[in-house]
């Protein structure tokens, strides 16, 4: 492996910084996440990016999926919460680090896409502080072992861009084993039953994988996402790669972890496969 490391940022903040603690806890929201098996190739997940107290119940369910599947590469997508810039990055360099090991990044798929989209940058400080990215990886550590990585985080979350992304993933991934993860959360800071109802307008399209609907009822007012860039391009790419079946497989909100109702942030996980 080549290249800078980007050191884990939110390692004993936003989930557990000792390793033994980190892998129990995901091991723990894993074990609870009750899930139907799903026969088919899976090409995408949605999940949330929250601190894992918050929505690691949650993700476990997109997680679930997964576990014990093999995958080349996994291309992460987020967006970015801390940097404004255009278009998209990949970070590039060798590799990711959490508490649980350095991700190695896929560098012939990244090289790919950086040379073959003028969307696409390679622009590492738009990695350095970015949580919705990272959180994701330990659960893929735990439920895959050993994968590649293509840390992508999206700076415009427009329909131009998001088809553009989706159109060079499909070309990237080819015939190889690749899995997309949408790194999203829902509506943010309203009280529970309104976030309960303006989530489900998003929730429906994740479930009809309807990534251009998604996008309009961003662009309205009627749904909330906080990342409804990257699971629209997860849901295009998906469709593009032979997905045909989708499934939101768990809702909840901050209020139902911590008891406060006034403002929540919501949360799912959803996927899409080809039987």
């Amino acid at each position: 492996m080549n290249g800078e490391v980007r050191r884990s940022s939110i390692a004993g903040s936003w989930y557990p910084g000792n390793p033994s603690v980190l892998r129990g806890d995901i091991e723990g929201y894993l074990k609870l996440a009750s899930i139907d098996d799903i026969q088919g190739e899976i090409f995408g997940i949605v999940a949330p990016h929250a601190g894992y107290v918050y929505s690691g119940s949650v993700a476990a369910y997109a997680y679930k999926t997964i576990r014990g599947k093999r995958y080349d590469t996994v291309i992460v997508i987020s967006p970015s919460h801390r940097m404004a810039f255009p278009g998209a990055s990949i970070y590039r360099r060798g590799g990711y680090e959490t508490p649980l090991g350095i991700v190695p990044v896929d560098a012939e798929m990244s090289d790919f896409l950086i040379n073959n989209n003028v969307m696409i940058s390679d622009a590492p400080a738009a990695h350095i502080h970015e949580h919705a990215l990272e959180i994701q990886l330990p659960f893929l550590q735990i439920v895959l072992g050993p994968f590649l990585l293509v840390p992508m985080i999206m700076g415009s979350q427009d329909r131009r861009t998001c088809e553009s992304l989706a159109k060079s993933i499909t070309e990237a991934a080819g015939n190889q084993r690749v899995l997309i993860v949408g790194s999203s959360d829902l509506s943010h800071f309203h009280d529970y039953h309104k976030a309960v109802s303006i989530d489900q307008t998003v929730l429906q399209h994740l479930g009809k994988m309807d990534a251009i609907g998604l996008l309009n009822d961003l662009t309205s007012g009627r749904g909330e996402a906080c990342g409804g860039g990257p699971a629209a391009v997860t849901m295009m790419a998906a469709s593009m790669r032979g997905a045909t079946e989708a499934k939101v497989l768990k809702y909840a909100n901050s209020g139902d972890v911590t008891g406060d109702r006034d403002r929540v942030v919501g949360y799912t996980a959803a996927a899409f496969w080809k039987p």
